[in-house]
């Protein structure tokens, strides 16, 4: 690797001083979310770090390395695939892979129907689930327009060691009765390494972003703007006509013809 994963995160500020030292102009990118007056990605408070994600389907092969990363990270049973890859049919006939996660919405609907407020932001834009709250009702799966959340009807594999007091960054072990979702594995980035799922991807298809510093970077220790990049490869965010402002960009690949690119 060119650089550590510990630096991959933590050193994103310097890489966009050096990215910008090079000549490549930090430009504001029009797919990045919009900021109050203050500045502050809306909805999310001041922080180091605004996470987002990228999906370079043309890299993908539908290994589902990923799903078993997330689920060995966070000890949950075979029906949670909190990244979730589906084989997509294209109008031409071919096929092509499609991971999809949380989306950790800037206008997320599932907190909005949250009746207990176990649902919220955290300081770095990533959706979590507090499950001391959550009681089950299950409103926001429904609200999801992602499918991205799950209900644990019954009791998770126990992990070894002393997880008794789960954290809604680190939610191990699930409980019984509470809803489970992609935390971006908020436990992860917080000490410098990657996401389980980024890390396991070895097609080098999954990167984890910072809006703040606009880098993005994955396995291989890649390390590219973000604004530009989504630029560059006409990304484009699923469902984004729902409104919620989803922080997971798409890089479409393999020559399928999205809908989305012909209503636009």
């Amino acid at each position: 690797m060119a650089i550590s994963r510990r630096r991959m995160l933590q050193g994103l500020g310097a890489a966009v001083a050096l990215t910008a030292s090079a000549g490549v102009g930090l430009a504001t990118s029009p797919l990045r979310p919009s900021r109050s007056a203050s500045g502050t990605p809306e909805g999310g408070a001041d922080s180091q770090r605004q996470w987002a994600f990228v999906v370079d389907m043309r890299r993908c092969d539908g290994c589902n390395d990923c799903t078993a990363a997330c689920q060995s990270t966070h000890y949950l049973n075979k029906d949670q695939e909190w990244i979730k890859v589906y084989e997509v049919k294209a109008r031409d006939g071919s096929t092509y892979y499609m991971p999809r996660l949380c989306m950790q919405c800037e206008n997320p609907p599932c907190l909005k129907v949250c009746p207990v407020a176990a649902t919220f932001k955290s300081r770095e834009g990533v959706v979590l689930v507090d499950q001391d709250r959550c009681i089950g009702c299950r409103l926001c799966m429904a609200a999801c327009p992602y499918n991205a959340r799950y209900f644990n009807f019954t009791d998770p594999p126990r992990p070894p060691g002393p997880f008794d007091n789960p954290m809604p960054e680190f939610p191990v072990p699930q409980r019984r009765g509470t809803v489970g979702k992609c935390v971006l594995c908020a436990h992860y980035t917080s000490r410098g390494r990657l996401p389980a799922c980024v890390d396991a991807c070895r097609m080098d298809a999954l990167f984890i972003a910072d809006l703040n510093s606009d880098v993005m970077t994955n396995r291989s220790g890649e390390t590219l703007q973000f604004s530009r990049y989504l630029r560059e490869n006409d990304a484009f965010r699923y469902k984004e006509e729902l409104n919620s402002s989803p922080r997971v960009w798409y890089v479409a690949g393999h020559g399928q013809a999205l809908e989305e690119r012909r209503r636009r």
